[in-house]
């Protein structure tokens, strides 16, 4: 579902969050098979405060913009193998 292209990845769950899915464990599995140096930017429909603490606990910073109502984009880049 996600692809790497260079060095980035954009992951827009927010269709899928609306619909209540929960895709929390499927982003952190890519980001742990990832390569170091892969910018991750991540849509959500809200804050994702869950995400953010997973990503922190990996020791990546995240920077949270809020888009527009309803869309929220999540930056961080995988600065160590976890």
């Amino acid at each position: 579902m996600f692809e790497i292209v260079d060095k980035k990845v954009v992951m827009d769950v927010r269709e899928r969050v609306v619909k209540g899915e929960h895709p929390r464990r499927e982003i952190l599995n890519f980001l742990k098979a990832a390569p170091v140096g892969t910018i991750f930017e991540i849509h959500l429909p809200h804050r994702g405060e869950r995400l953010i603490a997973n990503l922190q606990s990996f020791g990546m910073n995240v920077i949270v913009n809020e888009i527009e109502p309803m869309h929220f984009r999540l930056m961080a880049v995988k600065l160590d193998e976890f």
